[in-house]
């Protein structure tokens, strides 16, 4: 997912989307019709002790959403010509209202965020063409290459069909922005990147899924990672089984998919994660292919690549493949793939010692 989504009526809506050139499943927002008209900006709700705790809840995801979002963003943006038919441009940025928030959390995302009626700027990926441009977290968005952006509860569903077909055309594109109640014009240049979603699961278990076209990593997993580096080898391992096609493959695509949709909620459904999910083990050949694809792709982002092993190891010792829905249960061919992350590993300082390109 690296586009602005239509949202599922009980998903959170604060997963990590990039404003690329893909449009909207909705109907189009007709071009040169006048948005709907912007309500004043409500009251503060009183501020109940339920509305506390959902604000609280959001906060906390929202930071490790900023995490992953953070460590991904050279994996994305130095990895495009590695990324195929899945390379897209990108305007590297995440845009939610209010209404990106499904019940009781309207309110609180109204509290924790400030999130009105129109669409607000969440975060912003480092290294992308609106990083570069200055946009920043908070700014409301007004119009996009002169064309008005959609407000209200409709808003985050049709942006992307005003986005998409701008983004794919020109190289760069005019944004209009309110920022201190004041509107700002940036120019917004468009970022080569591999677009496919980072999302947070809210999920105390250790795993991530790649089903084709998103990455997810869990609560849990996150807090097994002691460092950015040891996280991006996590996002690494799924971005290129995603380029590889290994969840097509396996069959696996819309079994990971549900999961996924399942674990992004704020509450989700945990008897989805009873013994295996559904979800078939990883063969040993394909988590080697992945494993090959993710040093190189490691490599070229700027991070560590010699502790790679020695994280899947610690990592199946904590949780082994007996963990059902466990990291290790999906992949379990540990000792295959160390082997393989090794000789990679060494192809890839050799490569780097005689100034070669870190190609696979």
């Amino acid at each position: 997912m690296t586009h602005i989504h239509r949202l599922r009526p009980a998903a959170l809506g604060i997963t990590i989307a990039l404003l690329l050139s893909a449009c909207g499943t909705q109907a189009p927002f007709q071009q040169g019709a006048a948005p709907a008209p912007v309500k004043p900006a409500p009251q503060a709700p009183a501020l109940t002790p339920q509305i506390a705790a959902d604000a609280e809840t959001l906060t906390r995801m929202a930071s490790l959403q900023e995490r992953l979002y953070h460590v991904a963003a050279p994996l994305l943006i130095n990895n495009a010509d590695l990324c195929k038919t899945h390379a897209r441009n990108l305007l590297g940025f995440t845009a939610k209202s209010r209404y990106s928030y499904p019940g009781s959390y309207n309110e609180a995302a109204h509290v924790a965020f400030g999130m009105g009626e129109r669409l607000q700027v969440t975060q912003v990926l480092a290294g992308s063409g609106a990083a570069k441009a200055g946009l920043k977290v908070g700014d409301r968005l007004v119009s996009a290459g002169g064309k008005p952006l959609p407000s209200g509860p409709q808003g985050p569903a049709l942006a992307g069909s005003v986005f998409g077909p701008l983004v794919a055309a020109q190289a760069t594109l005019p944004l209009t922005i309110e920022r201190d109640g004041k509107e700002r014009q940036l120019t917004v240049p468009v970022t080569r990147a591999c677009a496919y979603g980072i999302e947070l699961g809210n999920s105390d278990n250790i795993n991530s899924y790649a089903d084709g076209s998103r990455i997810m990593v869990t609560r849990g997993m996150i807090g097994f990672t002691r460092n950015d580096d040891e996280l991006a080898y996590v996002l690494a391992a799924g971005l290129a089984h995603n380029v590889l096609g290994h969840a097509a493959v396996q069959r696996n695509s819309a079994t990971i998919g549900s999961i996924i949709d399942n674990l992004t909620r704020v509450k989700p459904d945990d008897s989805m994660l009873i013994g295996s999910g559904g979800i078939k083990a990883m063969p040993a050949d394909q988590d080697v292919a992945a494993d090959r694809l993710a040093i190189y792709m490691l490599a070229r982002a700027g991070y560590d690549i010699d502790g790679v092993d020695e994280f899947w190891k610690r990592l199946a010792q904590a949780h082994p493949a007996t963990v059902l829905n466990g990291y290790t249960a999906n992949h379990p061919a540990v000792s295959t793939r160390v082997a393989a992350i090794q000789k990679t590993v060494a192809e890839v300082n050799a490569k780097r010692s005689a100034k070669k390109p870190l190609v696979p």
